[in-house]
């Protein structure tokens, strides 16, 4: 009779264990995808204030889609733009683990940028990205090492360069050696130049708005890949920021993915500043 007893008692206190073992998987599950949820706090505005350094006659010569795009969004008087800081949150996958990000994009209009990115868990920063690419050569600084001088990397920059110039796309009319060839109705190539060479981007528009809704290219995925991936970036959503219209939700995808590795929402942005110290240097 007693052994019976003792047996009860073991076999309850195996069940208890094996419950709490279980809540406590529960628990730590949820813990890490709450983690994973938790928006972290953006970083501040720049101090600068934003400049007006005028603007020029929207030329002659564009494909239709084009054109109507240009005028829809600024009328026939293309506004100067030298330099634009985007800073926003979203979320970024990274190895499979899609995790909230903050970031800061510092642009000298179509010839070099400097990303700051970081990713956070519990909102706290847990990994950081400081990437420069400047005269035409990035230097990409990781967690776990630093990438640069690598042409398929120079490559892949370049096409983020060029993508986010979006934001401001006057900037496609007033730049060296960057131009517009008709595809169709709503479909255009803009040619952009690459070092020595050129990269191209069909870009989409909207047949009701007018506007751009993506770009697409082929763009080296990662180092030692034999051939291109065709990318995306995606206007998720136009909006107005300090009296600006732009994309205020962007994407950017492989297309060998079903789903976009960045979306981020545009919080702050900042035109015609002083950027040549604060592109070269570190953190936001």
């Amino acid at each position: 009779m007693r052994i019976r007893v003792c047996l009860k008692i073991k076999e309850i206190s195996m069940d208890i264990t094996a419950l709490i073992i279980i809540i406590l998987i529960i628990a730590a599950g949820w813990l890490i995808w709450m983690g994973t949820k938790k928006t972290p706090d953006p970083f501040p505005p720049l101090a600068q204030q934003n400049r007006n350094l005028g603007t020029f006659d929207l030329p002659g010569g564009l494909p239709e889609c084009v054109e109507r795009f240009y005028r829809e969004l600024y009328g026939t008087e293309m506004p100067r733009i030298e330099s634009f800081v985007l800073t926003g949150r979203g979320q970024l996958r990274f190895m499979g683990v899609t995790l909230p990000t903050r970031l800061r994009f510092i642009h000298q209009a179509g010839e070099g940028y400097r990303h700051y990115i970081e990713t956070t868990f519990w909102g706290i920063p847990i990994l950081r990205v400081n990437e420069y690419f400047l005269e035409g050569e990035c230097c990409l600084n990781l967690p776990f090492g630093t990438i640069e001088d690598d042409p398929q990397t120079d490559q892949a920059a370049n096409i983020g360069l060029w993508s986010e110039t979006m934001m401001f796309p006057s900037v496609y009319l007033s730049a060296s050696d960057v131009r517009w060839e008709s595809i169709n109705d709503h479909t255009a190539m803009l040619i952009v130049p690459f070092q020595d060479g050129e990269d191209r981007f069909t870009a989409h528009f909207n047949p009701e708005t007018h506007m751009l809704d993506r770009m697409e290219a082929l763009r080296w995925k990662k180092s030692g890949d034999n051939e291109k991936t065709r990318w995306q970036a995606q206007a998720l959503e136009w909006g107005e920021l300090e009296g600006w219209r732009m994309p205020i939700l962007f994407a950017a995808q492989w297309m060998d993915e079903e789903s976009p590795w960045l979306v981020a929402r545009i919080e702050d942005v900042r035109w015609n500043v002083d950027v040549e110290e604060y592109i070269q240097g570190e953190g936001a």
